[in-house]
């Protein structure tokens, strides 16, 4: 794999660890909450992040920086 792809995945991994890190509480109150929403949201949702991903690495990938 790219170095750059590592690069992401591990940016993510920080992104992601920074909720229960500093705020455990509010993160588990987040998650939770989302345990009740219909699978059909949950879907859109993610697909929403795919997507807005694969297009601010589309545009990073055009200017030169990736």
């Amino acid at each position: 794999m790219n170095t750059s792809v590592w690069m992401a995945l591990a940016l993510v991994l920080v992104l992601e660890g920074l909720g229960p890190m500093f705020m455990p509480r509010v993160w588990r109150r987040i998650i939770q909450s989302m345990t009740q929403l219909p699978d059909r949201l949950l879907h859109r949702f993610g697909g929403g992040l795919v997507v807005a991903g694969v297009v601010i690495y589309c545009m990073l990938r055009m200017r030169g920086n990736v």
